[in-house]
């Protein structure tokens, strides 16, 4: 059995439950990304599977693209029950776990098969950290894998003394201090505002994040490193969940798992999409020189073992079952 095959187990078993809640229940959903963003999409089948589980007795009103609540404020908003349900992105909370930015290092998971095996290592940490906290992880979505947005072809490591990039975690400034850059964390609404104002000149992000900002208006080069593959979740707060009839709320969590499963399948295909798209809009899209690959190398190795310098015990021997799981 592969590692992909371990998510199926019980994601389609109690999608299709008749289940009835007592009455009539509205949920509402916030997430950060556009409604054409494939973790929107995939969270409108989630959605719909769920609705349908419930005989519509349970209906989600999903919020995206920030509308309703900005991305970093998603997860205590569920916490505190202002809203049942949200997509986080776990690097922005690197400053509470180095758990949170583990698959941000470079090469620690550089592949979606090596990604799945790290989640798979990580759940029971996460499980219990949001069990603390009164909310429980439904779905994790992978992002594409990640690459330089600069607005020069990259031909050497040394180009990068000095330009402003933006990066979205405190492990992907980290990486960027290593290589030379001028790096600032910044949510994903700021950076257009961000390249119109000087503020930054690069990035670092996947193919999907330079569609949905549209980089061809700011930037001319997209330079694939692959490199790791960050993951958004699905959260819900505990106390709205336990509150459904228990049918339901197996029916909630079986959705949740095939949405896990679809999402790593949509991540693929996205990112092969996305940087067709941005060929379409005249950038040039080359992949990482053997030069700037072992850069990343050397600095993973670095990064590696600065993580494991502030990891708890706990948080090592997840590093350590994920490298386990490999052999």
């Amino acid at each position: 059995m592969n590692v992909f095959s371990k998510i199926t187990l019980t994601a389609c078993a109690a999608i299709s439950f008749a289940a009835h809640a007592s009455a009539q229940t509205t949920w509402i959903m916030a997430s950060g990304y556009p409604e054409d963003s494939f973790f929107t999409q995939n969270i409108r089948m989630f959605i719909e599977e769920v609705e349908e589980a419930s005989n519509g007795e349970l209906s989600i009103d999903l919020r995206s693209n920030g509308e309703l609540i900005k991305l970093d404020a998603i997860r205590r908003a569920v916490q505190a029950g202002q809203i049942q349900l949200g997509e986080i992105r776990f690097g922005v909370y690197g400053n509470e776990s180095p758990m949170y930015v583990l698959d941000s290092l470079p090469n620690v998971a550089g592949d979606y098969e090596s990604s799945v095996r790290l989640m798979e290592a990580q759940k029971p940490w996460f499980d219990r950290v949001f069990e603390d906290d009164g909310m429980k992880i439904l779905a994790y979505q992978p992002w594409p894998g990640q690459g330089f947005y600069t607005k020069f072809p990259i031909e050497s490591v040394e180009q990068f003394d000095g330009v402003k990039m933006r990066i979205y975690s405190t492990s992907t400034q980290r990486m960027g201090e290593l290589l030379g850059f001028d790096a600032t964390i910044l949510p994903y609404a700021e950076v257009p505002q961000a390249f119109s104002t000087g503020l930054i000149d690069a990035l670092f992000t996947s193919g999907q994040t330079g569609n949905d900002i549209q980089a061809w208006d700011y930037v001319s080069d997209f330079t694939y490193t692959g490199s790791m593959h960050n993951k958004n979740g699905i959260i819900v707060n505990q106390r709205a969940l336990g509150a459904l009839p228990e049918d339901l709320q197996a029916a909630i969590i079986a959705a949740g798992e095939a949405a896990t499963l679809r999402g790593y399948e949509m991540s693929r295909i996205a990112g092969e999409n996305s940087v067709a798209v941005l060929k379409e809009h005249g950038m040039t899209v080359a992949d990482a020189s053997p030069e700037l690959l072992q850069a990343l190398e050397e600095i993973g190795e670095v990064m590696i073992e600065e993580w494991s310098a502030e990891a708890s015990e706990d948080e090592l021997a997840v590093l350590e079952a994920y490298r386990a799981s490999s052999e």
